[in-house]
């Protein structure tokens, strides 16, 4: 979730228009358009395989500061915390952060290759590991804790966390597991115009089951298979939603920049952001604010950055603030971290493969789209639909993306391009088998019912272990 820092006054709403306007001031000419990649990951102390506290010389902060003193991230503070890192003035890096339960997350740069994407992840990792190893601290790749209990989630020092914990459960049953238990890779992606992000928008909805499938991994709740192979999708389903879901009128006439303000107008606020403090106004109208009638700020009118902080708490399958943002997939480890930006970047920034990728989806009822969303976290590719299964979409829109990054034509230096990150992919449909299938295989086969393995098996390597291509083996 997004990290909040002081700036300059930002102007003020005077209208819907002025809304609509500033989500429309993210449209690109293609050639600015940028892959920005976010990945979450669980931090677990090595020798008792539970999850790491802030406090304490073995916990979150430590491991924050240790990033600042070895490889020169700067703090940013709240109050007397360390909430977030980022890199200094010029520097590459993205933005590093914590999500409600301690999960670490990187907030990548917008780049303009997969290559880009990968090189990012393996530096954003290697110092991750560099200085978790003498805190015997590791870095799990999965979508949903596999055997810690919600009690057990330690909370991050998040002013804005405190807030949506006191929500959640006024809202659905499994708000708080979602904050505190899952965790998830997701890309932002750029569009030229209206209709260039209505396009993309459609496509990217209707196909996300598909993606939340390929990449399930997350079999196991409190250390016992839970019925799913994407937990973590399913959480979505009942935690708030007004503020999640399919979205059918994207797919309406009259889709645009106005139809998704007015949607973003309808969600309930969280919070506003004025001087250093989150105020508690959960459940008030967006609307109410813009006329000046929050009780909590009587007689205030929002920005254009508390519009821009309110688009951050909804969190639809595919969210649009000044890009859209792919939000379907369980959390994973090296290869499935770039192969998921990989998926995305082939159908959505090839014009012939977007076109492809319109066609397979195009004639889809919102009943079906529906369907697949509620019927995947359980089947995942199993999932009938229509003559065959997921399974045979999926192959079809793998196809799709390999040929339009292939036609982007963009290489490394041994001379690959960019479909070299869809290997992954490529081996989880051919055998038509999941990663939370493996997990499951392997905890019925040679793990003997506990999933203790799971802590080395899909745990991020050690930093010894490491070469710049190692998230490719």
């Amino acid at each position: 979730m997004s990290t909040r820092q002081d700036s300059s006054p930002s102007p003020a709403v005077g209208s819907r228009d002025d809304l609509v306007a500033w989500i429309a001031a993210g449209c690109k000419p293609p050639q600015d358009w940028r892959i920005g990649t976010e990945h979450e990951k669980f931090l677990f102390h090595i020798d008792t395989l539970k999850p790491v506290p802030y406090q304490g010389p073995r916990g979150v902060r430590a491991l924050m500061q240790s990033l600042i003193d070895r490889f020169g991230w700067l703090p940013i503070i709240e109050g007397d915390n360390i909430i977030a890192l980022k890199r200094p003035e010029g520097e590459a890096g993205g933005t590093v952060s914590l999500e409600p339960g301690g999960q670490f997350e990187l907030s990548g740069q917008p780049l303009q290759t997969i290559h880009e994407v990968g090189a990012e992840t393996h530096a954003h990792l290697t110092q991750c590991l560099s200085v978790g190893s003498p805190l015997g601290i590791g870095l799990l790749g999965v979508g949903f804790t596999p055997n810690w209990s919600l009690e057990e989630m330690p909370r991050m020092p998040k002013r804005r966390y405190g807030v949506m914990t006191r929500y959640m459960p006024t809202v659905g049953a499994r708000g708080l597991d979602m904050m505190y238990r899952t965790c998830t890779i997701q890309v932002n992606l750029d569009f030229a115009d209206e209709a260039d992000m209505v396009k993309k928008f459609r496509v990217s909805l209707a196909l996300q089951p598909v993606a939340t499938a390929i990449f399930a991994s997350s079999p196991f709740t409190e250390g016992k298979p839970n019925g799913f192979l994407s937990l973590r999708s399913e959480v979505w389903r009942d935690t708030d939603r007004r503020r999640t879901g399919m979205l059918p009128f994207v797919f309406e006439d009259g889709m645009g920049f106005e139809r998704y303000a007015d949607y973003a107008l309808d969600v309930p606020m969280y919070f506003v952001y004025r001087d250093g403090e989150y105020i508690d106004v959960a459940g008030a109208s967006f609307r109410d604010f813009m006329a000046g009638r929050l009780p909590q700020l009587p007689g205030e009118r929002p920005t254009l950055d508390d519009w821009s902080d309110h688009l951050t708490t909804l969190f639809p399958e595919v969210r649009m603030k000044r890009f859209l943002e792919m939000r379907g997939t369980d959390g994973g480890r090296w290869r499935r971290i770039c192969a998921v930006p990989a998926f995305w970047t082939g159908l959505l920034y090839d014009r012939t493969a977007l076109d492809a990728a319109w066609d397979l989806v195009k004639d889809w009822t919102a009943e079906e789209r529906q369907g697949l969303r509620d019927a995947v976290p359980k089947t995942a590719l199993r999932t009938p639909f229509r003559n065959g299964s997921l399974l045979d979409v999926a192959r079809s829109a793998l196809a799709i993306s390999k040929a339009g990054l292939q036609r982007r034509a963009l290489h490394d230096a041994n001379g690959r391009d960019e479909s070299k990150f869809l290997e992954p992919v490529q081996a989880i449909l051919q055998e038509g088998c999941t990663p939370a299938e493996e997990m499951l295989a392997r905890y019925n086969g040679e793990w003997r019912c506990s999933v203790t393995p799971i802590f080395t098996e899909y745990a991020f390597q050690g930093a010894d272990h490491m070469s710049a291509n190692a998230m490719f083996l």
